[in-house]
């Protein structure tokens, strides 16, 4: 067995710490990253928990966009969800599978993550670890070094390419002893550990569980999901209106062929999309809805422009605010 392993970097603090105790047995480590659209590292500007987290360790990184494929686990998790629609054990099971096969490319003979035995409820106690590992194929391959010494020893353990004695025994949802280590390795800049998969978010599950009901998941819709504030204006419908600056700015980006989209004529104010199948009246409806979240809305009538694919073929609405009752019972 070689020195040198791949390491699953989320670029949160413990898969950070993960890769420094290895670094201080002179593991050569190879990082990867398995980027799904939902979470929270993943932020607007394209910079990445995990890319700033390589740069720091100087370890190279690989991010592989996994969201299509994680649609079937997010759909349909074998061991269920979390207390929102999190698929944690499924999730897991999946990502190390994926980075079994990628251990050939990189040249590893064992894999690394920086789990923590009891901090996370459903997919960290003992007896949920064991099964992940089971169920992806990697027992024996796996080293979790934070826990490593409450755990089974690997083959990296006992055919000698990492020392077990320096490897750690944390356990639980403190964190005092990762921010102990990480001040003695002088990491200084990770994210706030409150972060992390937007599915264990109430709200943003509330959306997602609303695609799934209208058969909707899709990768496109998801990200859409990250930015705005969202109506189910039908069975078929939804509309999506920017919030500020950067949800117009993003909601730009977002939009797709076949959306309706919408544009205050005379003011300055959000940029919104309709995406599904919808006539001239749920039009009307949505630059109603439109209006009322508007600061302008107690002007009365209110100009909107609407247009689908060419903003040239752009025509502009009459709308009358919607009543705060009726915006609040279709809002997700």
């Amino acid at each position: 067995m070689n020195k040198k392993a791949l390491a699953l970097l989320s670029g949160g603090l413990d898969s950070i710490l993960a890769i420094r105790l290895l670094q201080e047995q002179l593991v050569e480590v190879h990082a990867v990253n398995f980027s799904i659209d939902f979470c929270a590292c993943a932020v607007r500007d394209g910079a990445n928990s995990a890319t700033k987290a390589a740069a720091a360790l100087k370890v190279p990184l690989d991010v592989i966009d996994i969201t299509e494929e994680y649609l079937d686990v997010l759909k349909n998790p074998k061991h269920g969800y979390g207390a929102n629609i999190n698929p944690c054990i499924d999730c897991k099971i999946f990502m190390l599978k994926k980075a079994k096969a990628y251990m050939e490319k990189v040249g590893a003979s064992f894999l690394v993550t920086g789990e923590v035995l009891g901090e996370r409820p459903m997919s960290q106690r003992l007896d949920a670890l064991n099964l992940i590992e089971k169920q992806a194929g990697v027992k024996g391959i796996l080293l979790r070094p934070l826990s490593a010494k409450l755990l089974d020893p690997t083959a990296a353990e006992k055919e000698g390419a990492v020392d077990r004695e320096k490897l750690l025994d944390i356990r639980g949802r403190s964190r005092k002893p990762q921010f102990a280590l990480a001040a003695k390795f002088g990491i200084k800049e990770f994210p706030n550990p409150a972060g992390g998969c937007l599915l264990t978010d109430p709200g943003f599950t509330k959306r997602v569980r609303d695609l799934i009901a209208h058969d909707e998941l899709s990768v496109d819709n998801l990200r859409l999901l990250t930015a705005g504030r969202h109506f189910r204006i039908s069975e078929e419908a939804k509309l999506v209106i920017g919030r500020d600056k950067d949800d117009n700015a993003l909601l730009q980006e977002l939009a797709r062929p076949g959306d309706v989209l919408f544009k205050l004529t005379d003011h300055q104010g959000p940029f919104s999309i309709l995406r599904g199948s919808a006539d001239d009246r749920l039009v009307s409806l949505a630059a109603n809805i439109i209006a009322y979240h508007t600061k302008f809305r107690n002007e009365g009538m209110l100009r909107i422009d609407c247009w689908k694919d060419d903003p040239a073929a752009r025509k502009t609405l009459s709308a009358r605010p919607s009543a705060q009752d009726e915006v609040e019972n279709i809002r997700i």
